[in-house]
């Protein structure tokens, strides 16, 4: 890697993951935690979900893409990363438009609600006896 290469940083969260993405160019190479993608995650859908923005922007040839991930499972963590990684490609110069129509620069904000006292789960109640 050389010194005074451009790297460009975004941050994605979604559900208790957060994903720190470094996109610089280079001949599409994506790192996770230090591994290869398709190492990293167990299933190619979850791949293909976090490449959409290069998918979109057309540039799966032109970025290499390395990221830290922490927290949640797979599929909250490749979420993650797809979040991290359009805001890395605005940063890097590319096309706002196209990612903002396709959906790819809003947080999904839904997360785990908590559990209450007195039930055994968020909303599950204690079975009910009449006698």
């Amino acid at each position: 890697m050389a010194k005074n290469e451009v790297k460009y940083y975004g941050t994605g969260r979604r559900k208790s993951s957060v994903a720190r993405v470094y996109v610089s160019a280079g001949k599409g190479n994506i790192t996770v935690n230090g591994r290869d993608v398709d190492e990293y995650m167990p299933y190619a859908t979850l791949v293909q979900n976090l490449k959409q923005p290069l998918t979109i922007l057309g540039a799966e040839g032109r970025f290499d893409v390395s990221c830290n991930v922490c927290g949640g499972g797979f599929t909250g963590q490749a979420e993650a990363i797809r979040l991290g990684l359009a805001r890395a490609l605005l940063e890097a110069g590319e096309d706002r438009k196209a990612l903002k129509v396709a959906g790819m620069l809003t947080r999904n904000a839904r997360s785990k609600e908590r559990k209450k006292y007195g039930l055994k789960g968020a909303r599950r109640a204690p079975q009910f006896s009449k006698r």
